[in-house]
């Protein structure tokens, strides 16, 4: 039986790791992507025109302007003891360091992103009162939304209201687009669901559920098959040193896959990942 040291602690070397299963005919993310070729013409290019690198730099080069974001956002939905955490970790970073600071984390980058793309379809795994899912939505207000949890009631010694909060939230913030929510265990709610919709794809996936190494790769192997092409992964705490494994498990999945254009952050904080589908 797997101790949690192993569950939480460093990747295994050894470690096997879930394969993500692909098939054909992944739609494209039109804000990434090249315009179709006519009838006859040739293709030379992959299809995807901006890499996760230009992305990244936007990002943590434009931070005092995705933390600013952020923290107007946080002043806006319902606070608890972690939002009023951060909301004071961005007010002393901007005060410190302004423009030299270079951060990011889940929140901003979703604004970097939403902003960029203008998604139409957002599948986010690990929802908790709705802080990420709000913060594409405040940008996206018609993107149709896929939100999946267990509503753990104090989760990580947190209070978790559950979907009713997060409707609350996505209301304050002008969400006008398809909200569904699939509560229960991802891995069997996830594979449910795909079976259920085999034409779902999305431009936007976020995951940030079970943070065991084993469990976040298998969620990671789920959702990248159903990523457009173009579309963007979202990885939370690459750097979390209560989860060391997690920023293993996304490099091995992601970041070193040629498959995919990534960008992960770690220098500050708890880190982030993100990469678009190339092919």
């Amino acid at each position: 039986m797997a101790t949690a040291a192993h569950r939480f602690g460093p990747l295994p070397p050894d470690a096997v790791l879930p394969e993500p299963v692909y098939g054909d005919g992944a739609p494209r993310a039109k804000a990434m992507c090249s315009p179709p070729v006519g009838q006859g013409e040739t293709e030379w290019y992959p299809p995807v025109m901006l890499g996760a690198q230009a992305i990244g730099a936007d990002l943590t080069g434009n931070c005092t302007r995705y933390v600013t974001m952020a923290l107007e956002l946080l002043q806006r939905l319902e606070p608890d003891a972690y939002a009023r955490y951060v909301a004071d970790f961005y007010r002393n970073g901007l005060e410190r360091f302004g423009d030299k600071w270079g951060y990011a984390d889940i929140v901003t980058a979703i604004l970097a992103l939403s902003e960029r793309m203008q998604p139409e379809s957002y599948l986010e795994i690990g929802v908790r009162r709705g802080r990420s899912v709000c913060a594409l939505a405040s940008l996206a207000p018609n993107c149709d939304l896929a939100m999946f949890d267990m509503w753990v009631r104090n989760y990580a010694g947190m209070d978790n209201p559950g979907q009713d909060l997060v409707a609350s939230e996505l209301d304050k913030i002008g969400h006008r687009g398809k909200r569904a929510f699939i509560s229960g265990n991802s891995h069997e709610t996830l594979k449910a669901y795909f079976k259920q919709n085999p034409d779902a794809y999305f431009d936007i996936i976020t995951v940030d559920g079970d943070h065991s190494n084993q469990g976040a790769a298998e969620d990671i192997a789920d959702i990248l098959p159903r990523l457009k092409i173009g579309g963007v992964v979202v990885f939370d705490d690459v750097s979390n040193h209560n989860v060391a494994g997690l920023g293993e498990v996304w490099r091995r999945m992601v970041g070193r896959n040629p498959r995919f254009s990534a960008f992960t952050y770690d220098d500050v904080g708890y880190g982030v990942g993100i990469a678009i589908r190339k092919f």
